[in-house]
């Protein structure tokens, strides 16, 4: 299929500094040695049962929300933002985050190394999640982020899947064999059709649609993600011109800060968090004609703007004076950088996205650079 967010030129230039990275290509190999190692994941091996009582519905637990002391039973549970309980993990968002991992490793593997094996296994585990009756996820969020005491799920657990955003992307570049045919991309593209109908239609969809900080950016970078991976590119430009001009309008101040991150105990991660998903959204509304890129208010509100309100901290010439409860490397941006270098040629991003990239691959996938540790939003 034709690539999705990343491009070609950068995966082969990725390819070319790996050759010269001695190090990063040994941890790459021993990494995607780890991946082959996992025989499967699936929904349905957790031994609790949602409502439903059907293995294959998703469940997840809110991150941030801990029993309450005052209480013997300790419901209903009480939120301590930027502080994630234990219980979190053991629920099926860790399985989804060790897919993503797994499928963006090998499939970077893959890549290097034209060895199958490793593309093999990205399509088992694929079809273990998301093709094969007995095992596959439902496509819906039903029950994401479930509060003990207080609800069941919520809309705000629909955050949960923005890693599929960048294993969609993984497996744009991923090619056929008889590990991964064109029917089992389609039978891929029929699940996400699916989920996006579910995701727009749903009360939990509504509602997370309406939220105002990075819950409605990421909202919106997955209807607009799912919607151009499965070719339905109307329902893509529809979410772009009704709701994400309005968020930038809303989230990004003229002078490039975003007060409702900046409100969070995680602030710089939720700063960078919120621009990842705008830097995608611009990617793929570029593909489309878009230029969200250069989009501004008439007071200067934009996604541009806000990188480079970013960029002295993420370089070291200010000091962060807001929240952040653990440490942000800067290595953190460089995913986010790298697509906005890309597509705006800027020459202080091109140089910012080069200087804070850990690892060859920080600039055409978010795997091993810390964009995914902070989606455990809200």
């Amino acid at each position: 299929m034709k690539t999705f967010i990343t491009t070609s030129e950068s995966w082969n230039k990725f390819k070319k500094e790996l050759l010269h990275d001695a190090k990063s290509a040994e941890y790459l190999t021993k990494e995607s040695l780890k991946s082959l190692d996992i025989d499967h994941l699936s929904v349905v091996d957790k031994t609790k049962l949602p409502p439903s009582g059907l293995k294959n519905d998703y469940v997840s637990m809110a991150p941030y929300w801990w029993p309450d002391p005052q209480k013997p039973d300790g419901l209903p549970y009480i939120r301590r933002d930027g502080e994630t309980n234990p219980e979190h993990y053991n629920t099926d968002r860790t399985q989804l985050e060790h897919l993503c991992d797994a499928v963006s490793c090998l499939t970077i593997q893959s890549f290097v190394s034209e060895n199958e094996i490793h593309a093999s296994h990205v399509g088992r585990l694929l079809r273990c999640w998301f093709l094969e009756p007995s095992t596959m996820m439902n496509p819906h969020l039903r029950y994401a982020q479930y509060i003990p005491g207080r609800c069941e799920g919520r809309g705000l657990g629909l955050i949960d899947t923005m890693n599929l955003c960048h294993m969609l992307d993984m497996v744009s570049h991923l090619p056929f064999s008889k590990s991964w045919t064109q029917n089992d991309l389609s039978g891929l593209k029929d699940w996400v059709g699916s989920y996006l109908e579910w995701f727009l239609k749903s009360e939990h969809g509504q509602t997370e649609c309406r939220e105002f900080n990075n819950h409605g950016t990421w909202y919106d970078t997955q209807v607009v993600c799912f919607a151009v991976f499965c070719g339905q590119d109307k329902i893509a430009r529809d979410q772009i011109e009704n709701h994400v001009y309005p968020r930038i309008s809303s989230q990004i101040e003229p002078d490039g800060s975003q007060p409702h991150e900046l409100a969070r105990t995680l602030s710089m991660s939720y700063c960078t968090f919120n621009l990842t998903g705008f830097a995608i959204l611009s990617r793929l509304s570029r593909q489309m004609g878009i230029d969200l890129w250069g989009w501004k208010t008439a007071d200067g509100r934009g996604i541009l703007p806000a990188i480079r309100w970013m960029l002295p901290y993420y370089m070291g010439r200010k000091n962060w004076n807001w929240t952040q409860l653990n440490e942000f490397p800067p290595s953190k941006a460089a995913f986010l950088l790298s697509l906005a270098a890309e597509d705006t040629q800027d020459g202080e991003i091109i140089e910012a996205a080069g200087k804070l990239a850990e690892f060859p691959w920080s600039k055409i996938s978010a795997w091993r650079t810390g964009v995914r540790e902070f989606n455990n939003k809200s």
